[in-house]
């Protein structure tokens, strides 16, 4: 898959305006748990670059994303290689248009330290990861996550707080690629159709996987 949810699930920006406060400074992990705390609902733009170890652009793509808590994503792909990435609350499927291709997995069977986890649920973090603050780059508060977990997909997670809201997440790997996320028309516990967190596979398509049955 190209990229880098990988069937997980994710989230972030970058924020090009500043904050600051020399009198009291907000930790990063202050700043998440004001954001967590009382989100239902969220969706936004997004453009996402993933860079190599010594900063080339690899890929550069656009597309939406809608999260519901605790357990629901609908993550959208356009352009060149259209993708649509569904997290029902049972099951994670991975729609590629192109390929004509559906791959489903049981969501249970995802890693714990999904970045959108850490949206829905910030109290598990210390269950999970590594905290660390970092201070302030470029205007946000930044929080670095070090999963305990080996085979996790991501050796390091960023996460930029401006203000009370997620502006950055970007993760590396343990070959240094850095995936960035850039969103915006953001908007917080909006009303959302929940069939964006249905999916079933169009005609013809192949399907590869096995869906966890419904309760």
């Amino acid at each position: 898959m190209k990229h880098f949810i990988g069937a997980t699930l994710s989230l972030c920006v970058l924020l090009s305006t500043t904050f600051s406060n020399a009198d009291e400074p907000a930790s990063a992990r202050a700043e998440l748990e004001q954001f967590a705390a009382g989100l239902e609902r969220f969706q936004a733009g997004f453009t996402q670059t993933v860079k190599s170890a010594d900063g080339r652009i690899q890929d550069q793509t656009q597309g939406e994303v809608w999260l519901q808590k605790p357990d629901k994503l609908r993550w959208v792909y356009s352009g060149e290689f259209p993708e649509i990435i569904v997290a029902d609350g049972k099951n994670i499927w991975v729609y590629d248009e192109s390929l004509e291709q559906v791959t489903v997995k049981p969501q249970s069977e995802e890693a714990t330290d999904s970045p959108l986890m850490i949206l829905a649920d910030p109290s598990k973090l210390d269950r999970q990861f590594q905290v660390t603050e970092l201070g302030e780059f470029e205007g946000m508060n930044l929080l670095q996550l070090k999963s305990l977990d080996s085979e996790s997909e991501f050796d390091r997670i960023l996460l930029g707080l401006v203000a009370g809201e997620i502006r950055l997440m970007a993760m590396e790997d343990a070959f240094g690629q850095r995936t960035e996320i850039h969103f915006e028309n953001v908007l917080v516990n909006q009303p959302v159709d929940p069939g964006l967190f249905r999916f079933t596979p169009p005609e013809g398509t192949d399907v590869i996987g096995v869906a966890a049955m419904p309760d």
